[in-house]
């Protein structure tokens, strides 16, 4: 197993993510799935960070055509050129959605009501390529102005951002994530 990919897995995949920038950046890497492998995308990690300015959805809404242009040209990225629209306009997009929902975090944790959704799926073979709850966000998205975010995008990033915790219910990190949940809820709590 390639090494970034287990370090992706045993600690990020899954875990609740809040921040727009991380979130942004996990929606551009489930979109890049279609093009590239999770191995490829984090050993790129760092070039998508620098070509997409630390994924800030306002530096990247005005991205000018010189600069789509710039990124296809230079051969940084893999990506086809309708993906780079995509999340331009989607920086975009998430700068509406900040101004009514207050954050892009806030919006997409109100679908699952600010709580992760547990799967404990025994095998990989159980754990779906979509799923109701991908379909409903993917239309709000698509209603929103987001491109390139059909319910297969949609759930893979569900997955990588911890608003669905699809590890394995034997591995490890299914617990661990589990109960990293009920410890913010506690502390939640406490200082309510």
């Amino acid at each position: 197993t390639d090494p970034l990919y287990a370090s992706f897995h045993d600690e990020e995949w899954g875990v609740p993510v809040y921040d727009d920038r991380r979130l942004l950046e996990l929606l551009v890497f489930s979109q890049a799935l279609a093009e590239m492998s999770w191995p490829e995308i984090l050993h790129l990690r760092l070039t998508f960070r620098k070509l997409f300015d630390d994924f800030d959805p306002s530096s990247i809404a005005q991205f000018t055509e010189k600069k789509l242009l710039s990124l296809r040209i230079n051969g940084h990225l893999l990506l086809s050129e309708q993906k780079l629209r995509a999340i331009v306009g989607n920086a975009e997009s998430i700068l509406k959605v900040q101004q009514e929902f207050g954050s892009f975090s806030s919006y997409l944790w109100r679908f699952v009501n600010k709580q992760p959704l547990r799967n404990g799926f025994r095998y990989a073979r159980q754990v779906p390529a979509k799923t109701p709850k991908a379909e409903v966000i993917s239309k709000d998205l698509m209603q929103r102005g987001f491109r390139c975010v059909g319910p297969t995008v949609v759930y893979s990033f569900m997955q990588a951002a911890g608003i669905v915790n699809d590890h394995l219910s034997a591995c490890f990190r299914y617990h661990e994530c589990n109960v990293n949940v009920e410890n913010n809820k506690m502390e939640a709590s406490e200082s309510a």
